[in-house]
């Protein structure tokens, strides 16, 4: 992910688990973003989230908690289709999802998680 200006951090981990901050597709540097198409919004989200885990030594098999915002509810089977290729088995975390009109970049998708970490 580039460097941001923005107060907040990316990545904060406590004893158990690691909480990583909102990302949407707008994020990604020029050249990669691939706004306007929830599909391929989930999966580059998913991708970048898949790295970051990777970097702590974690999976998305780690995550016990999703939440995703959608800027359109009807884009909800869309994302659902690509979010689920990145779980095995149906272990799915909890997720919440929810209507949020105004993301950041004018991004379809955004998506939070948390993961356990290993012991």
């Amino acid at each position: 992910m580039p460097a941001s200006g923005a107060p907040f951090s990316q990545v904060v981990t406590d004893d158990h688990y690691a909480y990583l901050a909102g990302l949407v597709a707008a994020d990604f540097p020029a050249g990669q973003a691939v706004l306007g198409d929830p599909v391929e919004e989930t999966r580059a989200i998913m991708q970048a989230i898949q790295e970051i885990l990777a970097e702590l030594g974690l999976s998305c098999s780690d995550i016990v908690r999703a939440d995703v915002h959608l800027s359109n509810f009807d884009y909800f089977d869309q994302m659902d289709e690509a979010y689920r290729q990145f779980f095995d088995d149906d272990a799915f975390p909890a997720r919440t999802t929810t209507e949020s009109p105004r993301l950041f970049g004018s991004a379809s998708v955004e998506i939070t998680v948390q993961a356990r970490l290993k012991d």
